[in-house]
């Protein structure tokens, strides 16, 4: 919750992120872990993403999952993220995304303007969760869906923290997830939670 840290905790924490992954992109690149890419394809596909769809990928890194994405058809691809050089590696593999420099939060897309919204292995790193949550709402459409996902599950987290130079939140358990998603409008529609891969899958619900 962003209750727990300042305004000014959030940017320090951001910050150092920033840092971080400018730094050390190359750790980010292929080749993966061994069942990685078969867990990230099926994270693509049980968003149900259509050919014609408009994708938001929020910490995209070095556009990993963007390869599983282009796949399926989308009309346009988002990228964000909080390191400028993670997007520049995204725009050598990918120059038709249209990356974004900034905390998921802030993200200026219009309203409605999205069916898919994937975050995949950052949803640890988004300090300021009910924010960023009520922005990807107002820009996900009536029945869009937000996926979180880990391809290495939650334990993964627990064995990172103890090596990050900067703050990093466990995965939520079930019942923590439907805490924090349901009051900003998403609907729990899928829940898995492996060893080695971590799903969420939740649709919005708009009123009106």
């Amino acid at each position: 919750m962003s209750d727990r840290f300042t305004p000014e905790q959030i940017e320090e924490i951001n910050r150092l992120q920033q840092k971080y992954f400018d730094e050390n992109v190359d750790l980010f690149e292929p080749p993966l872990p061994r069942g990685v890419p078969e867990r990230l394809r099926e994270t693509v596909k049980a968003s149900g993403l259509a050919r014609g769809e408009t994708v938001l990928d929020v910490g995209t890194g070095t556009g990993i999952l963007i390869g599983f994405i282009v796949k399926y058809g989308p009309s346009e691809i988002h990228a964000c993220d909080l390191a400028g050089n993670m997007l520049r590696a995204v725009k050598e593999k990918f120059p038709r995304v249209k990356t974004h420099l900034c905390d998921v939060r802030d993200l200026p897309l219009p309203d409605d303007s999205l069916d898919v919204v994937f975050i995949n292995a950052c949803f640890s790193n988004i300090m300021d969760k009910p924010n960023a949550l009520r922005n990807l709402h107002r820009m996900l459409r009536c029945g869009g869906r937000l996926v979180i996902s880990h391809p290495l599950g939650r334990g993964f987290i627990v064995e990172l923290k103890k090596h990050t130079p900067f703050h990093l939140d466990l995965l939520p358990d079930e019942a923590a997830a439907r805490t924090l998603l349901e009051p900003r409008g998403f609907e729990i529609v899928t829940f898995r939670d492996e060893r080695e891969f971590y799903l969420v899958v939740a649709k919005t619900t708009k009123q009106g």
